[in-house]
């Protein structure tokens, strides 16, 4: 083979250079990686997350309170006697669900207001529901359970255990139709069933002092066609 003038033949060693004079490798560089940037404070997506977390727990609360249906009532904290004079460290408030809504109307709620200087008409036990019935006027200790019968009609709305109550009995003759003093003054209602009677007539238990007794059966007594009438003191 011959060569021209002017070009050397390439040696073995040659061969790197050849490579270099070709230019860099056309291999491309894999990308860098990129990290995810956390939301800034003004980010939209992160004002309503918070938002919709707000909702949930505000929405649980109300719906957990819904769904409670206990309601508190005062019981006593220790062994009372009948007679006792209950103080406000006497009572502790205790939560309870009546299985019939009927029945919380014979216990004292927390938000009531009870009489004043209220007195025991009967011995209540330590954490035992303080029942309307067995709380009476001061000096009430000792009374005697006096069972009457009234017709409905003349039994205020109002009146229940615990109520103060006078009581009337006059007789339906014209002339002995208004008798403007009451044989019972001023005593407690310890029950109250509506409709307990055989002719449909409230039975009324109230707890009177044993004198007043004598005095209620001598005016009922005294009379052809007695007719017995409750008037509910303001209480």
């Amino acid at each position: 083979m011959v060569w021209t003038a002017g070009f050397a033949r390439p040696q073995a060693g040659d061969d790197h250079a050849v490579a270099r004079s070709l230019g860099p490798s056309t291999t491309a560089a894999a990308p860098a990686a990129v990290r995810a940037a956390r939301p800034g404070w003004r980010d939209p997506r992160l004002w309503i997350g918070i938002a919709i977390v707000a909702i949930c727990v505000v929405g649980g609360a109300r719906l957990l309170a819904s769904a409670d249906d206990t309601v508190q009532v005062w019981a006593v904290a220790t062994d009372q006697p009948a007679g006792a004079t209950l103080a406000s460290d006497d009572l502790v408030a205790h939560r309870v669900r009546f299985a019939d809504a009927g029945d919380l109307s014979g216990y004292f709620r927390v938000g009531d207001q009870l009489p004043d200087h209220a007195s025991l008409v009967r011995a209540v036990g330590a954490g035992e529901l303080l029942p309307r019935g067995a709380v009476g006027a001061p000096g009430a200790g000792g009374l005697l359970q006096l069972p009457i019968a009234v017709d409905p009609a003349a039994v205020p709305s109002s009146v229940g255990p615990g109520s103060a109550v006078d009581v009337y009995v006059v007789g339906r003759a014209a002339h002995r139709a208004a008798d403007p003093a009451p044989v019972l003054s001023d005593v407690s209602v310890v029950a109250v069933v509506p409709g307990g009677a055989l002719d449909g007539s409230t039975e009324l238990t109230l707890g009177v002092p044993e004198q007043a007794v004598t005095a209620y059966f001598a005016r009922l007594t005294a009379l052809t066609d007695p007719v017995v009438t409750l008037v509910g003191r303001p209480g």
